[in-house]
Parts: structure tokens; sequence; C-alpha cells
């Protein structure tokens, strides 16, 4: 037997090669191993390194139900090597381990990082038999005894995090017991074998349509937490459940019972499953939440959006909503940069005479909407001292655009039962296709080079399903190459045009994930329409995005008041500014307290790009009256404050912060909300008489 106990970055790691030469992860977390809190009568059996199941194999043991456990060869792989090495990201662990009867290799690594709590996990499996093996399940991460630290019982002392997501209502944390989760165990808690799986998945192109790809896991009675995300712009699935008396948690991409993914490995071939990460914290969720915002910021591309926070006009939300003309534009470009916006977007419409769901794919200008075309609206906002943008939805083709007949074949498209794949009367574009990326290259390039677009906000607004047939060895297959290809078709546009800022948007939040996020330096959180429910999505939103990423509406109201226009632009104050509404139709009070708080975030957004978030009142829900966000940077915090309606008095916490000097309202100007820092009980405690009401605060921490 040998023993690899790893501390690094406040994580304890310990890998055991047994008698029989089988590899267990015995731990994974912020506090030491004890040997002793493992399981009287199962010991370490079911602490196995990786899960892998291969079609024709045998899955042996009381296995019930769909639980990834006891894979085969999963259950059989014996230890090769272990290395531990450093590279300019932090120390790398790489564990190799094989099954001679498949001829399969699997190495399982674990790249920490220099500065945060999390480590990213992967597995490569290589084939060095020499006969094809079909892969149904490669675990990305895979820890068992995430139970046994602390004396009470499992069921009274761990809480399941999930981050359900949806359009126009993402971001909707909630914490399940085992007992709400259907995982207590029989009383008098001795365990049993069960069919049971706590899963969460996604299935298909928009990854967050109904979860976001993350979790948390907290021990209540050790004080510890659990936090990870699965770091894929498609289909994913972790689970909990049990084993042989512990808990185990799996994270990995796609599978074959979930999703229609299987893999044929050739001899000498090799499959790398999706990334994910997981971080160990003494502390609770939001703590957690701080050590992955770190980790996100240093996954992502180097890009100076994310050090600049430019503000952005975009045109649609409850203002011109994909109707653009040329007579439209000017007015709203002279109102934006009067406000002190630095980029302008032209949304959805610019390309079509008419309707236009159906036939978009040329991305060629209407020349009924812009008579002397996009240059000189272009050219307009750039003497007005802003970054022009256009919106776009290049993964896609309308069924009734020209394109269609006049250049593609079904090899551009998703297919399926020989049958092209429609949704929403459009197609999805196939980016493993080499003719494909050049006409999504061609656009792109004629968008920067012809018309200066600077911007790009790149919408996604179809859902294809399981995936395609074509040059694929399962539609799950199919659409993970697709995935694959579209990453690395946006990797050589950034290459070309560094500075081109792409935001991520697709019907709003629904591919909130890191694959795209580790390109995209900025994402659409909701079409929330709404700015009274916004707020608790803008709360929310550091939980998936880090606050510099994470693009928020302002649409000041046609007919509205100044706190109605407070209370807009609060919601985006401590994240990333989208403005929009009709700022050349409403009066001058309120455009001028648009261009007030645009100057205040001005100011305050070099600590953003660099706090870690955190809440005060708790995690935000719709039908919360009173919602907080708060951001922690260096010598500061900022505090975001709204009220919906009930009480007019809220306490709010600031222990987070430690100790406290003062507070001071810094938007709006005339704010006349009583407040009060009490030092003793280190709370904020504000008044505001009228409902929807909203002030952002800053706070001053003693050095």
């Amino acid at each position: 037997m040998k023993k690899y106990e790893i501390y690094e970055n406040g994580i304890y790691f310990v890998l055991e090669v047994t008698d029989e030469n089988e590899p267990k992860l015995l731990h994974f977390g912020a506090v030491p191993y004890d040997e002793s809190r493992l399981h009287e009568r199962s010991g370490k059996l079911a602490f196995r390194l990786l899960e892998l199941q291969v079609s024709g194999y045998d899955r042996p043991g009381e296995r019930h139900g769909n639980k990834y456990i006891v894979t085969a060869p999963g259950y059989k792989m014996k230890f090769r090597s272990f290395s531990d090495t450093n590279n300019s990201l932090g120390r790398k662990l790489e564990i190799s381990s094989f099954d001679d009867e498949t001829g399969l290799c699997a190495v399982s690594h674990f790249q920490f990082y220099t500065g945060t709590s999390v480590v990213r996990s992967w597995t490569e499996v290589i084939n060095e038999g020499d006969k094809t093996q079909t892969l149904e399940y490669v675990s990305s991460f895979s820890l068992t005894g995430i139970e046994k630290e602390g004396l009470l019982s499992q069921d009274d002392k761990l809480m399941i995090g999930v981050c359900h997501n949806s359009w126009q209502r993402e971001l909707q944390w909630r914490e399940y017991s085992l007992s709400d989760a259907g995982l207590a165990m029989a009383q008098p808690y001795e365990w049993q074998h069960s069919s049971k799986v706590f899963g969460v998945t996604n299935v298909g192109n928009w990854s967050a349509k109904e979860f976001i790809p993350m979790g948390s896991l907290r021990n209540t009675e050790v004080g510890t937490t659990l936090i990870w995300q699965i770091e894929h712009n498609g289909s994913w699935h972790w689970e909990i459940s049990d084993e042989e008396g512990s808990l185990y948690l799996q994270l990995a991409g796609p599978s074959e019972i979930e999703s229609h993914w299987s893999k044929d490995l050739k001899p000498g071939e090799r499959f790398e499953s999706v990334k994910c990460a997981v971080g160990a914290v003494r502390g609770d969720l939001q703590t957690a939440v701080g050590e992955l915002t770190k980790y996100r910021r240093l996954i992502r591309r180097k890009n100076t959006d994310n050090k600049r926070l430019p503000v952005i006009f975009n045109d649609y939300m409850n203002c011109l909503w994909g109707d653009p003309t040329a007579e439209k534009e000017y007015p709203l470009i002279d109102a934006a940069k009067k406000a002190g916006c630095e980029y302008f977007v032209i949304d959805a419409g610019w390309y079509a005479d008419g309707f236009w769901w159906d036939e978009v794919g040329e991305w060629e200008v209407s020349k009924k909407r812009f008579p002397d075309g996009l240059k000189p609206v272009m050219d307009y906002i750039r003497d007005k001292g802003m970054i022009p943008g256009v919106w776009l939805e290049i993964e896609v083709m309308g069924i009734k655009c020209p394109l269609v007949e006049e250049k593609t074949d079904d090899s551009w498209f998703f297919t399926r039962h020989g049958k092209r794949v429609f949704d929403r009367s459009r197609y999805q574009l196939d980016f493993r296709n080499p003719e494909v990326r050049a006409h999504a290259d061609g656009v792109i390039d004629r968008l920067v080079r012809e018309y200066g677009v600077g911007y790009i906000k790149m919408d996604y607004n179809i859902e294809p399903g399981i995936g395609t047939e074509q040059n694929a060895d399962s539609y799950g297959d199919g659409l993970l190459g697709h995935e694959r290809a579209y990453l690395d078709w946006l990797d050589s546009v950034f290459e070309r045009y560094p500075e081109l800022v792409i935001e991520n948007c697709s019907s709003g939040g629904l591919r909130m994930d890191y694959a795209m996020l580790s390109r995209y330096s900025i994402q659409s959180t909701s079409d929330q329409d709404d700015y009274k429910k916004y707020c608790t999505i803008a709360a929310n939103s550091p939980l998936a995005v880090c606050p510099e990423q994470s693009a928020i509406w302002c649409y000041p109201m046609s007919q509205g008041d100044r706190e109605e226009t407070v209370f807009n632009m609060i919601n985006a104050m401590l994240l990333r500014i989208h403005q929009s509404g009709h700022l050349a139709n409403i009066d001058d009070e309120r455009l001028s307290l648009v261009k007030q708080g645009l100057e205040v975030y001005k100011r305050i957004r070099k600590d953003i790009r660099e706090a870690v978030p955190f809440w005060p009142l708790g995690l935000s829900d719709f039908a919360d009256n009173w919602v907080c966000l708060g951001l922690k940077g260096k010598d500061c915090a900022y505090i975001a404050v709204w009220r919906r309606e009930g009480s007019e008095t809220c306490e709010i916490p600031l222990d987070f912060l430690g100790e406290v000097t003062k507070a001071s309202c810094i938007y709006p100007d005339f704010n006349e909300c009583p407040f009060e820092l009490n030092h003793a009980s280190r709370k904020l405690s504000v008044r505001f008489e009228r409902p929807f009401t909203a002030r952002l605060f800053r706070i001053s921490l003693e050095k």
C-alpha cells in the first residue's frame, strides 16, 4: 500500500494505492483526512478514483438503478503512475490507471490554481488495446465519502445546493436536505443499498436551460462547503447518491442514458472528458462562491473588456424591440452619448426588411431599414466617441434563408433519422463542417472590416435537442463534436480580432457556462423586461458569472419617475451595465439620473473587477420584499439594496466584511432615505418609505 497526501491552496487531497494496486481517492476537502471516519463495514471499497463504463462489460455487485457506480472497467482499474509537477497555473497531479481486459488507460488530471481553493479536473481515456471500445460514461470528477466529516448523521448535516434556471426566471438557488432529495437513510441509520439518485442534468445545446451547470454541498456541522461547476456548453450530468454506506458525488459531461452519447474509441485513439472545477472551503456558500469567482477569473481569456468594464447601450430592451431603422437610431445614439455610454449596439432586425425570424442566415444589411447601408450609422457612432456593435445569431439558418437552396446541403446541418432538425423555423448549423466555419468567418470579417463593428451580441434562440447523426458514433457524439468545434471557431475569431467584444447570449441566460465564458468576456443574464423582477436575477447572477462579466439590463421606462429610474440603474451598477430604454424620450431629470448612475459606475468599476460577491440577506427569490447584493474589495465594499414592498425598514448584516468604519449612499445624490451604520452589531439599518426603492452604498473597511 502507498499513500499520496497533498495539501495545496487550502485543499487536502489523499490518494491511496491499495495492496491490490487499486487507486482510491480517499479525500478531497477543506479539513484534514481522518481515516477513522470511514464506514466501519465497507471501509475504502467504494472510493474509486474514476468511473468508466464501456459497452459489453458486466457490472457486478448490488448496483441498483442508473447510478454511476461499479462501472466496468471503472471498478477494476489498476494503478500505473502518479505525477506531481508545477506549471504556470499551479500544482498539477496526473494519476494514470489501466485495465488489461479492455486495453484502456485513463489519466485523471487535477490542476490546482495558485491563489484559490479550486481544482480543475478531467479524465483522458486512451485505447492501448487492439479492439475498438465503446465509451458510455466517463467521469470528470468522482468523490466518495462526501458525508464523512462530523459526528452527526448525514441526514442532519448535509445540504445540496442547486441553481435552477429558466428563460426570464434565471438563477434561482435552492438548497435541499437529503430528505428533500429522497436520499434520507432508513432508521436507525444503518446503510442499505438504494436505487435513488439525486441527479441534475442538461440535455442539448442550451447548457443552462433548466439548471446552471454547478452545485454545492454544505456540511452544516463541520462548517465546510464543496462547490463545483461543469465547464461544458452542451449536455452534462452530476449526481449524488449512496454506495456501500457512503455518499458519492459524480460530475460528467454527456452520457448514454441521459443524453444519447457514446463514443467508439479505436485502438490508438483517445478521448478527453469535459472539464469541471471543484472547490473546497471552510465556510458557507458565499465563501465558496468567492473562491470560484477567483478561479473563473484565472481560467478566462485575457481581455481588455474585463479590465475596463465599458458601458454598453443596446437598442432592444424596452426600446426598439428588434425593429431598428436609421431614422430611429440617430437620436438614440445622441442620447446614449449624452448619458455616458461607451458602446452602442444595434440589436436584432438590422438585416431584414420585415419579419425576419425564419429568413436569418445571410446577415446582409436591410436597405429598407438602412437606405444608405449600415456603415454611415456605424461611422456616426464612432464619431460620437462610442464603439459600434450589432446583434448576430451565427449558429442558425432560417428555413427560408436563400442560402439554404443556393449554397448548402445536409452536411451543413444537424440531422436525425435522415432528416434535418428543425426548431422554431431554423436549422442548426454544424460547426464541424469547414464550409460552415468559412461562412461564419466571412460574416465576422465583413462586420469587422467593412462596418467597423467592435461588439457583437451573439445570440442563440433554438434548442436542437440530443444532437446529430452525421459523422458521429451517436447523436450525443455529434453534438459534443459540434460544441467543441464551435469553441475552436471562437478561439480563432479572437486570435484574429483580440479586441473584439462578443457577448454570450442565449435567449438571455440559457448558456451560462464556463466553456463559453472562458472565451466570451460578457454574458447576457436575462430577457426579463420587468425591472422590479430583474433585481432578483441581478443579485443572484454572481453565483454563475463573475460580476464583471454579468450583463444586466437597465431600461428607464417611457412613463416613470425618478425612483423608477434609480431602481433600474441600481439593478446593473455592481455588475455590467447594459443600458437601454428610450433615452431620447425621457425627461431631463431622469436622463440626468442615468448619466449620474453611469458616472458613479465609472468611478467604482475598477473595484468591481476584483471584488467577490456576498449576500447579506441571503440569495434572492422573486417573492422577496427586500433584496441585497454586496461586493467586497480590498479596502471597501459596495451594497445594492432594493425594496419591493413589505416593511419600510431593513437591517443588513455586515459580518462578512469584518470591521467596518463608515457607510455612505453613493447613488442617487438626492437620497432622502434614512440609514445608519451600527458599529456594535455590524449592521446597516435602512428605511425606504416608498415601495420599489433602491439605493447603492459604499462601506469603508478597516485596513
